[in-house]
């Protein structure tokens, strides 16, 4: 599980490029969620490895409002109001609070999820590959600098008709797959603040260890 955390991070804190087709398709797509005030993902995520046996699913969910976030992975739960982050561990009952950072990679922000191909990379067209029925842009992510990270490529596909994101694939160096669905996108949800603010009473039991 921890594992599968870090996959996705790592998915959501990197990403942008050169190519001219995948750039403009990009930028459109960075346009379209620069424009959401708020928004809501679901998500199915698998991370794969044939040598070592590995095959972990999980799924997930997360709201963002701004800088303020809420997202739950399996029976995980991370919560930031752009202040504090509280990382919430079921099978510890311990929650972890820290400072949130616009750029702290020890967050699982589901806004990075949906801005991935911003920083850090050169970008390629590939293809147009149909994904659940629905045609998409296969756009490939390669990292500038590739002997900082434990990937080699992430694969991109977005929608023809809604520009949106529909399919993540990180390429790991020693031969782990992580894909990444996004199964629900909506855009300008009412969300309340009290949602990005950790609640004590919600978990009982529960030890709050502040870094």
């Amino acid at each position: 599980m921890k594992y599968l955390l870090g996959a996705i991070l790592l998915i959501a804190t990197q990403a942008f490029g050169q190519d001219a087709k995948s750039q403009s398709i990009l930028d459109e797509l960075s346009k379209k969620m620069k424009a959401q005030n708020s928004f809501y993902i679901e998500f199915s995520a698998n991370i794969k490895n044939s040598a070592t046996g590995m095959n972990e699913s999980e799924t997930g969910k997360g709201w963002v409002k701004g800088n303020k976030f809420y997202a739950s992975y399996g029976e995980n739960t991370i919560i930031s109001n752009g202040m504090k982050t509280w990382t919430i561990v079921k099978e510890e009952k311990s929650v972890y609070e820290s400072d949130a950072s616009g750029d702290d990679e020890e967050s699982m922000n589901p806004k990075k999820l949906m801005t991935i191909w911003e920083t850090g990379f050169k970008n390629k067209y590939d293809k147009v590959e149909t994904v659940g029925g629905e045609a998409c842009h296969v756009i490939n992510l390669y990292p500038k600098d590739p002997g900082k990270v434990e990937y080699h490529t992430i694969i991109l596909y977005i929608s023809k008709t809604s520009n949106e994101l529909k399919k993540a694939i990180m390429k790991s160096k020693d031969g782990t797959t992580m894909t990444y669905t996004l199964t629900k996108f909506q855009g300008n949800p009412s969300v309340d603040d009290s949602k990005f603010v950790y609640d004590a009473r919600k978990y009982p039991g529960y030890t709050l260890i502040r870094d």
